[in-house]
């Protein structure tokens, strides 16, 4: 073996070192929440997750309302968020000049950095009133009869916060879609035009239909990041323990509950019921993103074949 061999595998084996602390890093992180989350498992079980009171005091713990309220919001952030994310995505990468495109594309990018704490800012001074004064009074007039929009009109709650979501994670699907949609062969859509298809039937018969499971891939990543997402919820969601088809009422997270009870924690059963709180968002989250990760993967790694 020379020089050069020796070298090559001595460099190979020390740049294996950094993806293994890598997964050292994250065995360690559930590890310890795992650890310290024992005292919960065992006193509440399963009943933990099914268990709709919260009690401090008593040190009565159970999760659902927060499980309630975080499965609550993301959906409605993915039901506003989605049509506009992939509408726009599709925009910016069939019909949009490619300067236009590239501009807007820059300013999708600047959206997804932007700190949410802004966005909470944004909220609390800005959309917390308008829903107060316009939105949730229109809809309790004319929608008032659904459980959905009864309720006192407080601005902050279920509402408010899905709204933040959906603006949140909008720039998340917009950008993956996009190069979802860049990433299908052009020899499938000029074998469309060939046809005699117009351009809006090649779009959706083809370019979506191959891209189908990474625009997909690009909404699980979403409602990930909608899960996970803390400060701005924390700031208009109300922060209130309870179970309600009412989109007007003040709520929970999984993840606002953390920030808002986890310094307040006075006792060990106490914080360790936040940190099964923490276990199961860690879970969910990284559950979440592999999957979106590979649906991504799916369309992104090469040609394949246009599901009928």
């Amino acid at each position: 073996m020379n020089r050069q061999d020796t070298s090559d595998i001595v460099f190979r084996r020390i740049l294996a070192v950094f993806p293994i602390s890598i997964l050292i890093l994250v065995a360690g992180i559930f590890f310890q929440l795992a650890y310290s989350s024992l005292p919960s498992l065992k006193h509440f079980g399963l009943a933990f997750f099914y268990n709709t009171t919260w009690d401090p005091v008593a040190e009565h713990f159970g999760a659902l309302p927060f499980i309630f309220g975080t499965c609550l919001t993301s959906l409605v952030a993915l039901l506003l968020a989605v049509p506009i994310g992939i509408g726009a995505a599709i925009y910016l990468a069939e019909y949009a000049p490619p300067k236009v495109s590239k501009f807007i594309s820059i300013l999708v990018d600047l959206l997804a950095a932007i700190p949410s704490v802004i966005y909470g800012l944004w909220g609390i001074f800005v959309l917390v009133p308008y829903m107060r004064n316009y939105v949730q009074p229109f809809l309790g007039k004319y929608l008032g009869f659904l459980p959905f929009f009864q309720g006192p009109n407080y601005g902050v709650g279920f509402l408010a916060a899905s709204i933040i979501l959906a603006i949140i994670i909008i720039p998340f699907i917009i950008s993956v879609s996009r190069e979802v949609i860049l990433a299908v062969p052009s020899v499938y859509k000029e074998s469309a035009y060939a046809l005699g298809t117009t351009r809006w039937e090649a779009i959706f018969d083809i370019v979506l239909s191959y891209g189908r499971a990474g625009i997909l891939g690009a909404v699980v990543l979403a409602l990930g990041r909608a899960i996970g997402e803390t400060m701005a919820v924390t700031m208009i969601i109300g922060n209130n323990v309870v179970i309600t088809p009412s989109l007007f009422s003040p709520g929970y997270t999984l993840a606002s509950v953390l920030a808002n009870e986890f310094a307040e924690a006075d006792s060990n059963m106490y914080l360790s019921a936040l940190i099964e709180i923490g276990l199961v968002l860690f879970l969910v989250s990284i559950v979440v993103n592999i999957l979106a990760r590979f649906l991504i993967w799916s369309v992104t790694k090469g040609p394949g074949q246009v599901i009928k």
